[in-house]
């Protein structure tokens, strides 16, 4: 039985191929294809490297092109230019979710703080913060530990932001600093303010319904139980690991 297995179809595919690095000469690659399709099954079904099914071939070359491309930035890479392959749109939602690490993520170089693990009140975590359009598909990613405040991680992911006109945040990302921020680079930022402001800066109500958009998003690449708790002891990896579920659940 073979029908629990990922598969890339071959239009998936299709779309893939020309942004994956050119072989080596004289070093014939591994099909591409059907490597590709052993690492996300492994990100979805949770399971170690050395379990993954042989009908995606050595379990080895799984795990080494993992590694290999995530420290090379082939998977983000992938990711950004399927991603923004349509033109920026119009509006953005910002938002964070926590997941746990699991005690396997731990020891990576540097340390956990290095590494993007914190802890929280859930423990250690990670924080996987976003950028999504209105229709749930994700445009940028950035990890923190989780004790990192959402305001002052915002600053990495408006740098990875392409031109629109509307960010929408909730009240974790209503600071005068990141206001000014945003519109510094000529967006306008719909945020709903805190109770203790004095001064209240225009929001829209109407506007901000579509913010269910985002945690939709985070839903699903949660489906990938490799996502929903990190195992991985490198935050590149773990990066690399969020972009290609991405890609995969929005953008092929």
């Amino acid at each position: 039985m073979t029908d629990h297995y990922f598969w890339l179809t071959d239009a998936q595919f299709a779309q893939l191929s020309p942004l994956l690095p050119n072989k080596p000469r004289g070093v014939p690659r591994v099909d591409d294809q059907r490597v590709i399709s052993g690492i996300v099954h492994v990100l979805k079904s949770g399971g170690r490297w050395v379990d993954a099914p042989s009908v995606y071939g050595p379990k080895k070359t799984l795990y080494n092109r993992f590694v290999r491309w995530s420290d090379k930035g082939v998977w983000q890479d992938v990711f950004h230019a399927l991603a923004s392959a349509g033109g920026p749109p119009a509006e953005l939602l910002i938002d964070s979710t926590a997941v746990k690490a699991h005690r396997s993520a731990s020891g990576g170089k540097g340390g956990s703080g290095a590494q993007a693990i914190g802890r929280s009140r859930g423990g250690r975590t990670t924080k996987i913060h976003a950028l999504v359009d209105l229709e749930c598909r994700p445009v940028a990613f950035h990890l923190t530990g989780g004790q990192v405040a959402d305001c002052i991680a915002a600053e990495a992911l408006l740098a990875a932001m392409p031109a629109v006109n509307l960010l929408h945040g909730d009240k974790g990302y209503d600071s005068d600093r990141l206001r000014r921020r945003i519109e510094a680079i000529g967006v306008a930022p719909n945020i709903p303010p805190k109770r203790n402001r004095r001064w209240k800066p225009c929001f829209s109500p109407a506007l901000y319904r579509g913010r269910n958009a985002i945690e939709r998003m985070f839903g699903r690449l949660k489906d990938f139980r490799r996502i929903a708790t990190r195992y991985d002891r490198s935050a590149t990896n773990f990066l690399a690991a969020v972009c290609i579920a991405a890609t995969v659940s929005y953008w092929l």
